[in-house]
């Protein structure tokens, strides 16, 4: 892991295959709620959709420092310079996130002066509205909010047990608290008045049985964003990226492929 120290911390990053060719595209990869980098694993890894490629923990996530704010927009935000300062170190021109990772590429889209060239939306929304029963359960029984995230159709479709033991565990190990502020920051986000005002080619991606964040919200994506093509990958929940990582790899490598030039 490498870091890079920015607005009084540091955040750790990943970066694969930065042996390439000088000026090729970089993609930097943001992980939802819960998560860390390892999420992307499949994505930064050999055979990942672009090389090369970078993945990061977000502020009191997996090897990065964390912050002392409030859910909502000063998570949003402060999460948005994480991002930042990663692409900027790495040469990052693509941003893909997943989920919460969505909400903050959207943000840096709309309030930042950084400028990516392409936006991967990838189960995720304009709106994220979490369940109230969930945030519930995430304040007061934080192991039945696991649980339930990884019944059927959540955050998997049909994951086999080792994928599902290993999503739980890293959901733990980045703790109650974390794990709740990213859900309620979630929560609080809503841009839907404002995708007309984001210009960069888009790609909204989602898994076919995503319940989280399902394909309507991706069909909203793809209607109000100027430039932002659909597409649903089968046999999916929301994280379509570890469970039909082959689909997921290839509909994300021909949409920066179309960028080329």
């Amino acid at each position: 892991m490498e870091t890079v120290r920015h607005d009084g911390r540091e955040t750790a990053y990943r970066l694969a295959g930065e042996d390439g060719a000088v000026g090729d595209a970089v993609a930097l990869y943001v992980h939802g709620s819960g998560a860390t980098h390892r999420l992307w694993a499949a994505q930064y890894g050999p055979d990942g959709p672009l090389r090369p490629a970078a993945a990061l923990d977000l502020s009191g996530h997996g090897d990065s420092a964390d912050v002392t704010t409030d859910p909502g927009p000063a998570t949003l935000d402060a999460y948005a310079r994480d991002v930042i300062a990663v692409a900027e170190a790495t040469g990052a021109d693509a941003l893909v996130g997943n989920s919460l990772g969505g909400a903050v590429v959207l943000r840096i889209a709309l309030d930042t002066d950084f400028d990516p060239g392409a936006l991967v939306l990838a189960g995720t929304g304009a709106k994220l509205g979490v369940d109230e029963r969930l945030r519930e359960w995430l304040a007061d029984d934080f192991d039945r909010a696991v649980d339930v995230l990884h019944e059927p159709d959540r955050l998997f479709h049909d994951a086999d047990e080792r994928t599902l033991d290993r999503s739980r565990e890293q959901m733990r190990a980045t703790g109650q608290s974390v794990t709740r502020r990213d859900f309620l920051t979630c929560h609080a986000f809503d841009v839907r008045d404002r995708l007309d005002e984001i210009a960069l080619p888009a790609l909204a991606v989602v898994g076919e049985h995503d319940s989280l964040t399902p394909p309507s919200y991706h069909e909203f994506l793809a209607d109000r964003l100027p430039d932002c093509e659909y597409v649903e990958i089968p046999d999916a929940a929301h994280l379509a990226m570890v469970e039909r990582t082959g689909a997921f790899d290839r509909t994300v490598g021909r949409f920066l492929d179309s960028l080329d030039g």
